[in-house]
């Protein structure tokens, strides 16, 4: 091969490389458009609608990383600073809108809203501009703000507002708190677990919201189980302690 025809070659490969980077970029962005949509249906209380958007939306933030780390975004495409724009959209997407659905929903009556409001976008910007929100396992430190989880499963079950009200107290506390969080894609330890675990939550939340969060509905139990495994999944890792050479 001559030196021009490997600089062309190079050149296209690099081309190529920065090309699949941006489009990764223009993926994130995509959970943008996403919010609004979810805001515009929360604005007309169509909760169910809302909350497919947001499923939407997490599901694009889901695919989004490890693409994003397969093509070398940081490299290849450093024009836009991909961790920002991640920031963005997830203060959108997990907190701002399913604040405001919890807050007009009537599930939170006169003052409990207001506090419930200021508690949830307060405490998570306070979170999202930490520093040390990521564990050395790639867990986070702290409840990592999915709002949009918490809150579905919130409208999924309907408890008493007093009860909803100490939730999101409670959970506010834990994002300040030395307890860990995974993050299914890229927190190792249980990964074949956290993974498919993930997965179901997706399908079960995307059937809840479709169906109108009716209480008969099959994916109501499927929702809350693997709530559980996934908001305690991170803690259970602190207590048990990890075995070398096996990791799953």
């Amino acid at each position: 091969m001559t030196f021009a025809l490997r600089d062309k070659f190079l050149h296209d490969v690099s081309m190529t490389d920065r090309f699949k980077a941006l489009c990764v970029h223009f993926l994130t962005a995509t959970g943008a458009v996403f919010a609004m949509l979810a805001m515009l249906a929360a604005v007309e209380a169509k909760w169910s609608l809302m909350f497919l958007w947001l499923v939407v939306a997490f599901a694009v933030d889901g695919i989004d990383g490890p693409l994003a780390r397969k093509y070398h975004v940081k490299k290849n495409a450093p024009v836009y600073d991909g961790v920002l724009l991640d920031l963005i959209i997830d203060y959108l997407t997990y907190v701002f809108v399913p604040a405001y659905a919890l807050f007009k929903s009537g599930l939170l009556t006169g003052w409990t809203g207001w506090l419930a409001i200021i508690v949830i976008t307060y405490a998570s910007a306070l979170y999202f501009a930490d520093t040390r929100m990521k564990t050395r396992d790639n867990s986070f430190s702290g409840f990592p703000g999915c709002w949009n989880m918490l809150v579905l499963v919130l409208f999924a079950t309907t408890p008493n507002h007093w009860v909803i009200l100490a939730i999101v107290c409670l959970t506010a506390v834990t994002m300040f708190l030395p307890l860990k969080f995974i993050h299914p894609v890229r927190t190792a330890r249980w990964r074949m677990v956290s993974l498919p675990v993930t997965a179901l939550w997706t399908g079960f939340a995307a059937w809840a919201a479709w169906v109108d969060f009716h209480p008969q509905s099959w994916a109501l139990w499927g929702l809350i189980a693997t709530s559980v495994y996934l908001m305690g999944a991170g803690v259970a890792q602190q207590i048990i302690p990890e075995r070398r050479g096996l990791r799953t």
